[in-house]
């Protein structure tokens, strides 16, 4: 199973997001758990968002995210986005991870993101 924190939820949201998320998956079967991860993502663009860490399945995960997004009318930031080129780099720590950032469950902009202090912060961003 995967194990990531690059999942994100509008703040003042994360805790309404977790338990619709968490509620949606075990009535699903399907492999996903969520807990806050205790720190924010500050962006310029789409505002500021509550960490979030999961487990389970990538694609349910993507799923379900993005569903709560629409769902619950929130925005979300969804990473784990590589650029092929750069895997290598990425496995090592190096290389940048891109994330989608939905509102209401609409695609409405991309954030490049880095890490500092093994926490992950906005780099640059651009509107859809």
């Amino acid at each position: 199973m995967a194990r990531s924190d690059n999942f994100a939820i509008e703040k003042g949201k994360a805790e309404k997001g977790i338990n619709w998320m968490n509620t949606y998956a075990a009535t699903r079967n399907k492999k996903f758990n969520a807990k806050l991860s205790g720190y924010t993502l500050s962006t310029v663009n789409f505002g500021n968002f509550e960490v979030i860490s999961w487990e389970g399945e990538w694609s349910a995960a993507r799923q379900i995210i993005v569903k709560a997004s629409s769902k619950l009318n929130m925005k979300i930031v969804e990473a784990g986005y590589h650029s092929k080129s750069n895997i290598l780099e990425s496995f090592l720590g190096l290389g940048k991870e891109y994330a989608k950032v939905y509102s209401g469950g609409v695609l409405t902009g991309n954030v490049v993101l880095g890490i500092k202090g093994g926490k992950i912060i906005a780099d640059s961003e651009k509107l859809v």
